[in-house]
């Protein structure tokens, strides 16, 4: 079978349930088997700037942090070659969505993940718990919200518009709701900028350069075949991640999984609540599927990088290991929401998503 083929068969979502099943497992088997909970993780960003500095230094650690962005990037660029500069314009020029997303984002949902957490994680023993939680509620995402659209047919540049937007109120709303919500932080603001240029940056410029390249040099028909291949391996790097990040804390998933659980019921609650009450909320305002789509994931998806990022270097392993486990759980849940997303939207819009181009 041609590796073409093999890419599309993973864009086939009946199977993509088992596939994310079988990675999370092996995720979990490898975390098992090595230990790797017992290792200090390297932010990425320090990684990444270790490389360049010439001082990278080979461990699990430092490769596992890399693998989370070579995960997070396979994932993201295909999605970005498929962004067209018209549609990037329409985007930005319909406020109704970006007025819906920041609403959501910055009036309710840290405020939301807040009474959660003192709901669930209040008693006294588990106040690192529910600081990790509150701390992974505040930033919304800025990568992989991108991909759940793009899985549910959604409006992909509408997405990248509200992303880039939420990239800049991010780096301005950060410290503010921190030190609002969990008192005095302190940490490098610049994380989120470094983050927002290696997650969304990079991404879409290879993108951009990439569609431009094609199109001049096989056409729209030839880069259609291409785009075949490229979303394939958007599902591809999906998989990869998942591998890392449960491998992350695989060891403990199978001797402490009452913390999971902990934190998986918030935390499941936060996504489905909030994805439902946005997406109704654009249906009810007239917005088309793929634009409710894509107002709903941006307003849900929360941002573990920075989230990770700012636990490492301003709190407890207690805390870090909250907002490690927040992506094991927030990526099954997410896509069960893409596959409840595709399958309600003849009821309520009337007609089948477009597919992507």
């Amino acid at each position: 079978m041609k590796v073409s083929a093999i890419l599309q068969r993973l864009e086939d979502f009946r199977l993509l349930p088992f596939f994310v099943l079988l990675s999370m497992a092996l995720g979990i088997l490898i975390g098992k088997v090595s230990n790797i909970s017992d290792f200090e993780l390297t932010p990425p960003i320090e990684a990444i700037k270790s490389i360049f500095a010439g001082s990278y230094v080979f461990s699990l650690p430092n490769t596992l942090a890399l693998g989370v962005v070579l995960g997070l990037f396979m994932m993201m660029y295909p999605a970005m070659t498929n962004v067209r500069l018209d549609e990037l314009g329409a985007a930005f020029r319909a406020p109704k969505p970006l007025l819906l997303v920041a609403f959501f984002n910055y009036a309710i949902a840290p405020f939301f993940m807040l009474g959660l957490a003192r709901l669930f994680l209040g008693a006294a023993e588990q106040r690192e718990l529910m600081a990790g939680l509150v701390l992974y509620g505040i930033a919304p995402c800025i990568a992989m919200v991108i991909i759940f659209t793009f899985l549910a047919r959604g409006n992909t540049p509408l997405a990248l518009v509200l992303v880039a937007f939420n990239s800049i109120a991010q780096m301005l709303l950060i410290p503010p709701y921190a030190r609002l919500l969990l008192g005095e932080v302190h940490f490098d603001v610049w994380i989120v900028a470094e983050s927002v240029v290696l997650y969304l940056g990079l991404p879409l410029a290879l993108g951009f350069a990439t569609r431009q390249l094609g199109m001049r040099r096989v056409g729209e028909a030839g880069f259609e075949r291409l785009e075949v291949a490229l979303n394939g391996l958007s599902i591809l790097g999906l998989l990869f991640t998942l591998v890392v990040m449960f491998a992350l804390k695989g060891d403990l998933i199978v001797q402490q999984p009452f913390i999971v659980v902990q934190m998986a019921i918030p935390m499941a609650i936060f996504f489905v609540v909030m994805f439902s009450v946005v997406y109704l909320v654009g249906w009810k305002l007239g917005f088309s599927y793929r634009d409710a789509v894509a107002c709903a994931f941006n307003s849900t998806g929360r941002d573990f990088e920075i989230a990770i990022a700012i636990a490492i270097t301003a709190f407890s392993p207690t805390v870090a290991l909250a907002t490690v486990v927040g992506p094991l759980i927030e990526v099954p849940v997410m896509l069960t929401l893409v596959w409840i997303a595709t399958r309600s939207q003849t009821a309520l819009f009337g007609a089948p998503a477009a597919k992507v181009a």
